[in-house]
């Protein structure tokens, strides 16, 4: 058993709780009081002194390619048929087991150095997904990538079937769902097998839809559908949807969409990629959405705070209008992506998981603050995270990475130099 003295708790509404005393066992919180207050049934062997610092809930990335870590910088400043056709695909066709493990512990460092006790990763390579997930420690949504006009779809969408049966019951930390890749790479009678397969094994699907605006043209030049309608006259929404991007929604697609529909919104990459204002940003008070990273590859960094910073200052910026998008509203957010992963997660409470961050805001980039998560949401930076928690373990400990990351990084670089060496393969699927 753990305890957390004297903290002060931001919960997952934003609102600060002074002077309380959180005991942590068997992964859950066991009990908050007032700081002080004897428990002399509860006896820790570990105390935290968080005299000085906050503790909120974790940080949960909502859509990653962390593998791709391993090519962070190596597509820059390029649009998005280059990005994806000349460069990422030719490169990622060549990739190795070893390039896919080290590329996800790389991604998951990164995030557990800055507070991400969760995230939903869609990538292919999945064993050595798995395997990078378990060896760190963090809570992962494992969503295998299938290409539907891959010529081996088949066999892939059967491989994914069995992987899934394989390991589904692995890991309280991790949560398995199918990764169609795209309706634009899954025509809609193969999104509809691949629906079929997550209804019979009771499921959920992550995808990426109408990311750009092109994407939404040519779907409807191709099928005179929106990527919406395509995977909703698949049967896509009748599973529990986690849609990558959405940013040129449309507001009829609105009728495709449940209540089992989340988007993870990632704006750091439609900058990136020059991918347009789409109309996400006019409709996402009538959308669940939380924040993802999007690959380091696009993104630069997977750390949703970034993302949910820049959201609220685009928009405030595009539209001439400070007072949209508080503060407040926005931590709000980057909570409500904990109802995804159905762990129990996400909230500071009593029988709820302890997945949590302690911040040390008494540092040159955040003093001094008025209130600690306008501090975080605007000033915080990895180094203002003194301890990451996932089921009460700690993965971050006193500022430094439980992983051993030299090791990583060292094993990182030498798998950079054989990449660039072995150079560009054939990409089997064209954006």
């Amino acid at each position: 058993m753990k305890k957390l003295y004297n903290a002060a708790i931001i919960t997952h509404t934003g609102e600060c709780l002074f002077h309380k005393d959180i005991y942590i066992d068997g992964g859950h919180i066991a009990r908050i009081c007032d700081s002080g207050t004897p428990q002399p049934e509860l006896m820790p062997s570990e105390i935290i002194d968080c005299s000085a610092y906050f503790v909120s809930p974790g940080f949960v990335n909502l859509h990653a390619h962390t593998a791709m870590n391993i090519f962070k910088g190596i597509a820059e400043d390029v649009p998005p048929e280059v990005w994806f056709n000349e460069m990422i695909w030719p490169y990622e066709s060549k990739m190795t087991d070893e390039d896919i493990y080290t590329g996800t512990l790389l991604g998951i460092a990164e995030m557990l150095n800055n507070g991400v006790t969760a995230v939903a990763d869609h990538y292919f390579g999945e064993e050595q997904v798995l395997r990078a997930a378990k060896d760190s420690g963090i809570r992962m949504d494992i969503a295998p990538t299938i290409f539907g006009l891959a010529p081996d779809f088949r066999d892939r969408l059967a491989q994914v079937s069995e992987f899934i049966r394989d390991h589904q019951e692995d890991s309280s930390r991790i949560s398995l769902r199918f990764g169609p890749h795209s309706d634009y790479t899954c025509p809609e009678n193969v999104l509809a097998k691949i629906v079929d397969e997550a209804k019979k094994m009771r499921l959920p699907i992550h995808l990426h839809l109408a990311e750009t605006e092109l994407q939404v043209e040519q779907s409807l030049h191709r099928t005179g559908k929106t990527p919406f309608r395509c995977l909703y006259d698949a049967g896509g929404f009748d599973v529990p949807v986690l849609v990558a991007h959405g940013l040129w929604i449309t507001e009829e697609d609105l009728s495709c969409i449940n209540e089992n529909t989340w988007f993870a919104f990632c704006p750091k990459t439609y900058m990136r990629l020059a991918s347009g204002r789409g109309p996400f940003f006019d409709l996402s008070d009538q959308l669940q959405y939380s924040f993802g990273s999007d690959g380091a590859a696009s993104s630069g960094t997977v750390n949703p705070l970034e993302q949910a910073r820049l959201f609220a200052m685009l928009e405030k910026f595009n539209r001439n209008d400070a007072v949209l998008y508080p503060f407040l509203e926005i931590w709000q957010k980057l909570m409500a992506g904990h109802a995804v992963f159905g762990a129990g997660s996400g909230k500071i409470e009593e029988n709820a998981a302890a997945d949590l961050i302690i911040w040390d805001l008494r540092t040159p980039d955040t003093m001094a603050y008025y209130h600690p998560v306008s501090a975080i949401l605007y000033a915080a930076n990895s180094a203002n995270v003194r301890y990451t928690m996932v089921e009460g373990e700690f993965l971050k400990y006193d500022g430094t990475l439980k992983m051993n990351f030299s090791e990583i990084a060292q094993e990182g670089m030498h798998l950079q130099k054989n990449l660039l060496a072995r150079g560009k393969g054939t990409a089997k699927v064209y954006y």
